[in-house]
């Protein structure tokens, strides 16, 4: 009986994962589910172009701001040389080939600011040219010394208006969408983890249970030796021993491809070896519907999409009509100008400048063109209209079945847990049995064959309530366990 106890004593030896499997404490870097998505967050591919998109998005918006900000350059044509022959038309309709040779250089100081409210532009501007005729050999300067105006477009669509109200709405949406982009990053941080951390718990499954057949298969021999096994189940446990090699060669090599897929996901170049640690239960804070949804429709970029979508349909049909019927521009400007023979007597005693004139298209006769171009784009306001409905609908349809999945995800990882215990407390039993001898060799690998599925159903519940979570995350952009909105620096 004693002999027994030991050999039994001998079956009971677990492997765990936390060994690294060959590799030394030393060589292992053990981590958890918040410590891989924070490395992804932080070093992975994914993460450097979310940063680089939100930056472009950035410089994009201020180019945008740029457009309603008062702009000064200078404009120049220096120097404009010309030494050329130019034919002049006689009073009797010949032509003379005029020498001439000249310099007519000019320089434009201007200073210009956008009204977003009217569509014009009100400006200012400073202007000096010199004239040199080198064949009579005298010089002469113009100039408008100040001169201030504005250009006003009449009955015409207006661009800065509209881009005022649809601008801001996609540089917010392009803010929420990095944070949903990181989000995502989380999402697939823990598909990876799980994927190497069911790859790490099926080569201890493997590894455990070829040591436990060996293990029994010595016990088994010292009964047919005594003539108390049969040979038949001799070879069931031998061909069991084959299989389990098999399984660990191939758990080995599962491993060794989901490590690398972590690794290069999460931007890890050092050599160590990692090990996962089991991750706790999921969030226990209370998650309801109401929620979910208020936060979404406060932080998703899909949220602000469906406003700025219906913007941008009214938009183009203010477009349309704009663009359609009479257009109109009405140019004015006051100021000063003055000629002479050197730049001192330009700004001497300049006479005043005044400079009105409209321009103006009315069309007559397009074959309704006009009327097509506007019921084109009321009809896309409409279908944009029943569009962002639908996509509503089916927004806040995921956010509500996501967090229902989210519960009974919870629940499933309760019964699996203790489906687990239960199957691993069975498996004790059936080896003490098996090595008392009232137990079959068959029943003896269905204990072995529940304790595994219900260890790999266990993580696989595990795995699915982390998924159901960082879902959740992503859809309303909100930390549950802190209470407060999800934000990026």
């Amino acid at each position: 009986m004693k002999k027994k106890t030991s050999l039994f004593c001998v079956i009971l030896l677990p492997l765990t994962l936390a060994k690294g499997y060959g590799q030394s404490a030393g060589d292992t870097l053990r981590l958890t589910l918040q410590q891989v998505v924070e490395m992804a967050k932080e070093r992975s591919i994914a993460s450097r172009q979310a940063v680089t998109t939100k930056e472009t998005k950035y410089w994009q918006y201020r180019t945008f701001r740029s457009n309603y900000q008062p702009q000064l350059s200078l404009e120049g044509t220096l120097p404009n040389y010309n030494k050329n022959s130019t034919p002049v038309v006689q009073p009797d309709g010949t032509i003379i080939f005029q020498s001439v040779h000249n310099n007519n250089s000019a320089l434009n100081l201007s200073f210009s600011q956008t009204i977003a409210a009217t569509g014009g532009t009100i400006f200012g501007t400073t202007q000096l040219q010199r004239f040199d005729d080198f064949d009579r050999k005298n010089t002469l300067y113009n100039g408008v010394p100040f001169g201030i105006g504005i250009n006003q477009p009449l009955f015409q669509f207006n661009s800065l208006r509209w881009d005022k109200k649809i601008e801001p709405l996609k540089y917010k949406e392009s803010r929420q969408a990095y944070i949903e982009s990181m989000e995502q990053i989380s999402i697939q941080a823990n598909t990876y983890f799980f994927d190497l951390l069911q790859a790490q718990v099926n080569l201890q499954i493997a590894e455990t249970n070829l040591v436990n057949t060996e293990n029994i298969l010595r016990i088994a021999n010292q009964k047919f030796d005594m003539g108390k096994v049969s040979r038949n189940e001799i070879l069931q446990l031998k061909l069991e021993q084959l299989k389990n090699e098999k399984a660990v060669g191939v758990a080995r090599r599962d491993m060794e491809i989901a490590g690398l897929n972590l690794r290069s996901f999460i931007g890890w170049q050092d050599t160590q070896y990692i090990s996962l640690l089991l991750p706790v239960t999921v969030s226990n804070a209370k998650i309801s519907s109401d929620k979910v949804l208020k936060e979404a429709y406060d932080n998703r970029s899909d949220a602000i999409a469906f406003v700025r979508r219906i913007t941008e349909a009214l938009r183009d049909v203010a477009k349309a009509k704009g663009d359609n019927g009479l257009n109109a521009s009405l140019t004015a400007q006051l100021g000063f100008t003055k000629s002479g023979t050197t730049i001192p007597k330009v700004y001497q005693s300049p006479n005043e400048q005044q400079l009105v004139y409209l321009s103006f298209t009315i069309p007559i006769l397009d074959w309704g063109r006009s009327k097509s171009r506007t019921k084109t784009a009321e009809a896309n306001l409409q279908f944009a209209t029943y569009a962002v409905e639908q996509d509503k609908q089916t927004f806040t349809q995921a956010i509500v079945t996501q967090v229902t999945l989210f519960e009974m995800m919870k629940n499933q990882l309760v019964l699996t847990a203790n489906a687990d215990s239960i199957a691993t407390e069975k498996f004790q039993i059936a080896k003490e049995r098996y090595v008392l001898g009232n137990l079959s060799i068959t029943d003896l690998s269905i204990a072995f064959q529940e304790k595994d599925q219900a260890k790999r159903d266990y993580i696989g519940a595990l795995r699915d309530s982390w998924a159901s979570y960082y879902q959740l995350r992503f859809l309303s952009l909100y930390d549950f366990d802190k209470n407060e909105k999800i934000k990026y620096l």
